[in-house]
């Protein structure tokens, strides 16, 4: 109970102390501003620069103007009887009751996820007669087919549902699909998994097929992957952050989003304990229980709960928030819920493939998938031969999403002045320039051991929990820049575009873009692995092809920037 009342406690003090700070300001504009009040009070001029005018003499610099409502709001205030009381402007309130709400949705929704995303590697990277290796071949053959079906499924619901009929039909399917994982699938996967044709396979076919065997042997398994990473490109990126960028400008995305990736990445700290905590549990069972299994049916249970909140959030949103005039512009509102996305698939997408906009979009999330994957999957391997049972393997994965969640909030702190101060276009190349650098010390490590040899002694570990290790660091520091300085910027490139584009645009980048760019890396490394004949060897020239990677990426994301800047002015005179 604790917990929860922490993570509350964080999430308004968060956005309180944005709104403290914005108030602070507007208040120091209106004192340091007396001849402009002037002009417009003059019945309170006097007073004001006797009072105001003095101290700011020669400090002409610290003088900020009057915006045309805060005058006319002030203008308003002084025309009424001195016995009526000020009523102040809700707007902090009604902000709060908008963004609180959207904020418990995003922490839950990536509490799901890290669950979901730590227990996915433990069940195909320890499955039998599996391992790290049939991640390429999942993300290639399974994960992208999948992510195309749902767009196109996506596309066609957007063309008949309503939004928020679209999202509860979608987070209702993901609730049952796991719940049913951990009370019927895995419990009966002996009995569901073809284990004596994927034997006679193996006897059969060459070796290049051991990986797509392997998928085949457990089926189910590579189902549970596969929806898990929907998770994240479905109800995180499409779901979540579609509906936020409808309801927010972007004065409040840039105010807001960052601290959203603050409070959310309180999730990865939490559900990571709680991975971590799961999975020590066995200690206490008795002899001959199914530990992963008991494991298995606390996370899901974690991940209906978390669902089940978050539907329950939507439905506020729907009821209280959205008919808000004060939170929500009526206009706006009317607009979104008549709009509606009637082109077909091949239409939609032909229209966003003639959008250097969207293109730009496509490229620094492809960018990003594919360099994640270059150096994760070697990562993974490695982690497999120190951690070869399903709960040590958890347990490891539950501490590094907590460690991830404490470098995000870290970085959190910053990320908001970058942006503000430098612009979405300075702020979205730390990623790609962090994930290089990082990328660059861990294949150091894998392609010259002995060079590092002097320090495995030194420190007292092996050459292997060294490189795990230095993998951990490298993974933590790319995802800490990609949730706290990528992903805000990201989202906040939709605001600005029509609804068509936004809704659909989404839908293809998100949704196909970063399984695209995953599933692209993996069939890289297929290729280089066939032409080589294994990993190590071809360390080198996937080190070579991560750098070329990153160069397309920051030339989209500086060419995004500049598109961005121009479309934001355009809408704003509009």
């Amino acid at each position: 109970m604790m917990t929860w009342s922490l993570v509350v406690t964080l999430m308004v003090v968060c956005l309180t102390s944005s709104e403290a700070f914005r108030t602070m300001g507007t208040a120091a504009s209106v004192l340091k501003t007396p001849m402009m009040l002037q002009k417009t009070l003059p019945e309170s001029s006097a007073l004001l620069s006797s009072r105001f005018a003095s101290p700011l003499a020669g400090k002409r610099e610290y003088l900020a103007p009057l915006t045309m409502a805060t005058t006319t709001e002030l203008s308003a205030t002084a025309d009424k009887p001195a016995n009526e009381p000020v009523v102040t402007k809700p707007s902090e309130r009604k902000t709060m009751k908008k963004l609180l709400p959207l904020g418990a949705m995003l922490f839950f929704i990536l509490f799901n996820y890290t669950i979901l995303r730590d227990t996915k590697d433990v069940l195909v990277v320890t499955a039998p007669n599996s391992g790290a290796e049939i991640i390429p071949f999942l993300k290639t053959y399974v994960n992208l087919p999948s992510a195309i079906g749902f767009t196109i499924l996506y596309s066609s619901l957007t063309n008949k549902m309503s939004a928020d009929k679209v999202f509860y039909l979608i987070m209702s399917s993901f609730i049952a699909f796991f719940s049913a994982f951990a009370t019927l699938i895995y419990p009966n996967r002996n009995l569901l998994h073809p284990n004596a044709a994927a034997d006679f396979l193996t006897k059969v076919l060459p070796p290049f097929f051991v990986p797509l065997i392997a998928i085949f042997r457990n089926w189910t398994y590579a189902l549970f992957y596969t929806l898990a990473n929907l998770w994240g490109s479905v109800v995180v990126s499409l779901l979540f952050w579609g509906f936020a960028n409808e309801i927010t400008t972007v004065d409040e995305a840039k105010k807001y989003y960052p601290l959203f990736g603050l409070m959310a990445n309180v999730a990865l700290i939490f559900s990571g304990q709680y991975v971590k905590y799961v999975s020590n549990l066995r200690s206490g069972l008795p002899p001959g229980t199914d530990y992963w299994g008991h494991s298995l049916k606390m996370l899901m249970g974690a991940v209906v709960g978390g669902g089940a909140v978050v539907v329950a959030l939507m439905a506020y949103m729907q009821k209280f928030v959205l008919t808000d005039p004060a939170c929500i512009d009526p206009n706006k509102e009317a607009k979104r819920k008549k709009t509606k996305t009637k082109m077909t698939f091949g239409e939609s997408a032909k229209f966003l493939a003639s959008s250097r906009y969207i293109r730009d979009l496509a490229v620094i999330v492809i960018g990003y998938g594919m360099a994640i994957n270059i150096v994760e999957v070697t990562w993974k391997s490695k982690l497999k031969a120190a951690f070869p049972d399903p709960n040590a393997y958890s347990t490891f994965m539950g501490n590094f999403s907590s460690a991830t969640g404490i470098v995000t909030l870290l970085m959190m702190f910053g990320s908001s002045f970058l942006i503000k101060r430098f612009g979405m276009g300075v702020a979205s190349l730390i990623t790609p320039l962090t994930l290089l650098s990082t990328g660059i010390a861990f294949f150091a490590l894998i392609m010259f051991p002995s060079v590092f040899a002097p320090l495995t002694a030194k420190f007292g570990v092996s050459p292997l929990m060294l490189a795990v290790l230095i993998g951990a660091a490298q993974n933590i520091l790319s995802k800490g820049s990609k949730y706290s300085l990528f992903d805000p910027c990201k989202e906040m490139a939709y605001i600005p575009l029509d609804p068509e584009s936004k809704t659909k645009g989404k839908a293809a980048v998100d949704v196909i873009g970063n399984p695209l760019g995953k599933s692209g890396g993996s069939f890289l490394q297929q290729i280089l692995i066939g032409i080589f004949g294994s990993l190590q060897a071809s360390t080198p020239y996937l080190g070579g092809f991560l750098g070329l990677i990153i160069v397309a990426w920051i030339q989209a994301a500086s060419s995004l920037a500049k598109q961005f800047k121009v479309k934001n002015e355009e809408m704003e005179r509009f």
